[in-house]
């Protein structure tokens, strides 16, 4: 439930307001805006009477929000959240980042290399996986925290804030030490355990949507983050599965613009594991800027044929150059269509 105040209304009435949701057994989440105040309620688990409220000074209308999501919705929070990864900002407003690296931490040498490779060609993220969840037990599963160690060498070598996956608590303390940046992947979507504790660190996280989750599904994940007290998250769009078999997922712009009106969050999208196949990566990239993504993360190797992990959705250090002077072309077509990113030179 949502309680909009008049604009004008006084803070007694507000706490009164307040002391009457606490009287409800329920939890006020003040909400302050530049157009008016309101002030969320949580903790309900179904339709809540309103009658001791409505009537009440200063009320000026009783939302009844039914989302399982609440504190992510725009609902109770109109305005967009921009995310800080170290020096590098996501959300509306901002020019799109790119998140680009290895699937997989293979080696110190292979992991600077790569660095290297995306810091040259304008990325602003560096992505590596330490922690890999392989569909199969035999495949390489990572480094672990070896892994971390030359991510983080790789980062600073090129003045990037990293990104990697964790995927159990206990690989918390050790991630944070090393990642500006923590991935929950698909496959951990709906891990609730693990998403309130990285809801309870005051690290940004990276959220994909799980292969199968509806947009619901999707948003609900991410408001166990937020409400616990963690609103710097990022949504990632990384395909999901249908009966089509040609691509290793199905990419799904449509939630790009979705989430946008849904949710204050901002979201970006994955094209190297929506499609699985290299050719298909710079497209998909583009569409997903053009649909209105706050950023991508691309899978980029030195050396993608000897790869131990999902080569053939990754690029080459020259593709990926390749496709970010696409993507610096397409922002300015963009911009002349729609106008400057707010902090861009006109």
């Amino acid at each position: 439930m949502l309680i909009v105040m008049h604009h004008n209304a006084t803070i007694d009435q507000i706490q009164a307001v307040e002391q009457a949701i606490s009287a409800l057994g329920l939890l006020a989440q003040p909400i302050p805006g530049g157009q008016r105040t309101a002030i969320g309620v949580l903790g309900n688990r179904g339709y809540v009477d309103d009658a001791t409220i409505r009537d009440l000074p200063g009320v000026l209308e009783i939302i009844h929000v039914s989302k399982p999501y609440k504190m992510v919705s725009r609902d109770f929070h109109p305005a967009s959240t921009v995310v800080k990864v170290g020096s590098v900002v996501v959300g509306d407003g901002c020019p799109p980042v790119v998140m680009a690296g290895p699937c997989s931490i293979e080696s110190e040498i292979q992991m600077l290399e790569s660095a290297r490779l995306v810091k040259s060609a304008g990325a602003h993220i560096l992505r590596g996986g330490a922690f890999k969840p392989r569909t199969g037990p035999h495949s390489f599963q990572g480094l672990g925290a070896e892994g971390l160690k030359y991510l983080q060498t790789a980062g600073r070598e090129v003045d990037l804030p990293v990104v990697t996956e964790v995927m159990r608590i206990e690989q918390l303390d050790l991630a944070c030490r090393y990642a500006d940046l923590l991935q929950i992947g698909a496959r951990n979507m709906q891990n609730f355990d693990l998403l309130k504790e990285v809801g309870q660190l005051r690290c940004p996280v990276l959220l994909k949507r799980g292969m199968s989750a509806t947009i619901e599904e999707f948003l609900a994940a991410a408001e166990y983050i937020v409400a616990e007290g963690n609103d710097q998250v990022i949504l990632c769009e990384r395909g999901i599965r249908t009966f089509e078999t040609a691509t290793r997922n199905t990419l799904d712009l449509s939630v790009v613009p979705l989430v946008k009106s849904l949710s204050h969050l901002p979201i970006i999208v994955d094209p190297s594991h929506a499609t699985g196949r290299r050719t298909l990566v710079p497209v998909m990239s583009r569409a997903a800027l053009v649909a209105g993504a706050h950023g991508l993360m691309i899978e980029v190797h030195p050396s993608p044929d000897q790869a131990l992990c999902d080569g053939a959705q990754s690029l080459t250090g020259q593709g990926f150059a390749l496709l970010m002077k696409d993507l610096a072309y397409l922002q300015d077509c963009l911009a002349k269509l729609h106008g400057p990113v707010a902090g861009e030179p006109a």
